[in-house]
């Protein structure tokens, strides 16, 4: 059941909005919105949320008109023992300069983050098997070097729908940026700038995507990622906004008719409960179910392949299908006159036991060649990059790129900028050195036949241990200046 009252105003970003009538059917859950009922929720709301959101989609008359900042000064919050922990932590975080690689960011960003950020950002779908295996299906993969090659000078540089690339990663599309670092996704879109690689402006992002257009530095290329809504004319103006301000491709995400059950997200329902009462008169609500499924209730799961055509009569984009999980559905994506795909499982949070990315690269590629429509179609996967080693399996393997997504925001939330372009710098020195061992001095030059795929089915395939993966994921902290199990 709910609960309704007859006046309910919440602040937001020193603004007063009368939230009565909306409180019935926010997508969240009216808990947090009674929680703030009269005070300022600026906090609970920014990470969640575009500033621009209520703008958009809230008639204009909730807003009641701006408060005197002078009256919020004394509103002063005490430090909560959550914040005095992770503000410790983050007084013992390591120097910037000891990140030698992707884990060593995770490892640090579980110990200074907080925990329903920490959870929607490491959370994978049911038992997080497929998130694992991401990362796990790259290990069963081995090299093939070639020696005696001039490699005195290696260009990793290369292009990704046409846009100049530093070389071939990208960062690719992830929601709720704010939750962990103030400035959200503009902190991606400064780093991608600054170290000559592409960003992919996430739908469900905490900044508007104005916000992050804006922040990109002169000819900085950007992409779109895609959640199609029911109401397609919101869809529309969204695809043709960003064509008209320079987006160099549309990504739309196809395996996402409804969010996995992200257990981890799911329980952190629970931390900020409102009142009891409040709580047992909800007990019947099923839509609190944590921060992903509260921000994506408008995904339309009725979105099919007979929707393509419409896609290309509203823009002139190139345009990608973001989520394929099968050569067959690569096939379809190339014969209704898509530019390309990225081989995804949603990080592993969607449907757990879906493949690995680096899985089906290889018999993508080849179904694509034997079908004869290889040419001119780019291939890009995501999920599990966590070494340079994994890009150059990746481009052997036929992938036009590859996009990193935990792994920028884990040294975002911990450094900010710096970390990201840290970040970046270790996968671009990790590429360049694999590259120079393997005899390949440009990214042309690398070949299917210089990768062993032979066990890449074998999912029980014996792999050595990977403590620093494992490490991260389960119980590694920063002690002191350096990175040290528990």
């Amino acid at each position: 059941m709910y609960i309704y009252v007859d006046d309910l105003w919440v602040i937001l970003h020193g603004k007063v909005y009368d939230l009565t009538y909306f409180l019935p059917e926010h997508p969240g859950g009216q808990k947090i919105i009674l929680k703030y009922a009269g005070k300022d929720a600026t906090s609970a709301f920014e990470p969640i949320h575009p500033i621009d959101i209520i703008t958009r989609l809230l008639p204009a008359e909730v807003c009641m008109g701006s408060i005197d900042p002078a009256a919020l000064k004394g509103a002063t919050k005490e430090e909560s023992e959550e914040d005095k922990l992770i503000r410790i932590a983050r007084e013992k975080m390591p120097r910037l300069e000891e990140m030698y690689n992707s884990f060593d960011f995770e490892s640090v960003a579980k110990r200074v983050m907080k925990p329903d950020a920490w959870a929607y950002y490491s959370s994978g779908a049911d038992d997080e098997i497929s998130m694992r295996e991401n990362h796990n299906a790259f290990h069963r993969i081995w090299l093939r070097p070639r020696v005696m090659v001039d490699v005195k000078h290696v260009d990793m540089s290369t292009t990704m729908l046409g846009c100049p690339a530093s070389f071939p990663l990208y960062i690719t599309a992830t929601a709720l940026g704010k939750l962990g670092h103030p400035e959200g996704e503009k902190v991606l879109t400064r780093a991608a700038g600054k170290t000559g690689i592409i960003q992919m402006i996430p739908t469900l992002a905490s900044c508007s995507f104005d916000e992050m257009v804006d922040a990109r530095l002169d000819k900085q290329n950007q992409w779109l990622q895609l959640y199609v809504n029911e109401d397609r004319n919101i869809t529309k103006h969204l695809v043709q906004h960003a064509e008209a301000r320079g987006i160099k491709g549309l990504f739309i995400t196809a395996d996402a008719p409804q969010l996995g059950r992200r257990e981890k997200d799911m329980r952190q329902k629970y931390a900020n409960e409102a009142p009891d009462e409040i709580t047992r008169s909800e007990m019947s609500m099923t839509r609190n179910e944590g921060a992903a499924r509260a921000i994506s209730t408008f995904i339309d799961p009725a979105l099919n392949w007979s929707d393509i055509p419409w896609f290309q009569s509203i823009t002139k984009m190139p345009i990608l299908i973001k989520g394929v999980q099968c050569a067959e559905d690569a096939v379809l994506a190339a014969k209704y006159g898509c530019q390309g795909v990225v081989l995804s499982n949603h990080g592993g949070r969607q449907l757990d036991f879906a493949p690995s990315s680096i899985e089906i690269l290889a018999e993508v590629m080849e179904t694509l060649k034997r079908e004869g429509l290889d040419k001119n179609f780019e291939v890009y996967i995501d999920g599990g990059i966590r070494r340079g080693s994994d890009i150059f399996k990746a481009i052997a393997l036929g992938a036009k790129g590859v996009g990193i997504g935990r792994p920028a925001l884990f040294a975002m939330s911990s450094y900010g900028d710096a970390g990201v372009e840290r970040l970046i710098s270790l996968f671009q020195n990790e590429l360049e050195m694999c590259m120079r061992l393997m005899g390949t001095p440009t990214i042309k030059d690398i070949k299917p036949e210089m990768v062993d795929i032979r066990n890449i089915k074998d999912h029980f395939v014996a792999n050595p241990t990977d403590y620093l993966a494992a490490g991260a994921y389960e119980r590694m902290q920063p002690r002191g200046g350096i990175i040290s199990k528990l």
